[in-house]
């Protein structure tokens, strides 16, 4: 094996649960925390209980909040867009005409 390339594994390593439930464990890590373990897990406890604990469904409707601002905001530039380009007199139509037919 060479030298000071493998970390350092612990035999001692104690994991803490979000439920208090604290077991320890062999790791190269120093400390462990987790969510769930067997303590509290619906599969282990056979109690159904829902855990959001990043708060998923929350991040997803902030998400698609986000996105439906910037659709409305997107579709009021395009529409912003639309009026100026109808907003031309008629000397521009003439000449952006003219333009077009010399390009084709």
């Amino acid at each position: 094996m060479k030298a000071n390339i493998h970390p350092q594994y612990s035999h001692d390593v104690t994991v803490t649960c979000a439920c208090g439930n604290v077991f320890t464990t062999g790791s190269t890590k120093q400390s462990i925390q987790v969510d769930i373990c067997s303590a509290c897990h619906p599969f282990y406890t056979g109690e159904m209980k829902f855990v959001d604990t990043q708060g998923r469904v929350e991040k997803f409707q902030q998400k698609m909040q986000t996105m439906s601002q910037y659709a409305s905001k997107k579709k009021a530039k395009k529409q912003a867009e639309k009026i100026v380009e109808e907003a031309k007199s008629f000397r521009e139509m003439i000449q952006e005409q003219r333009k077009v037919t010399k390009n084709s």
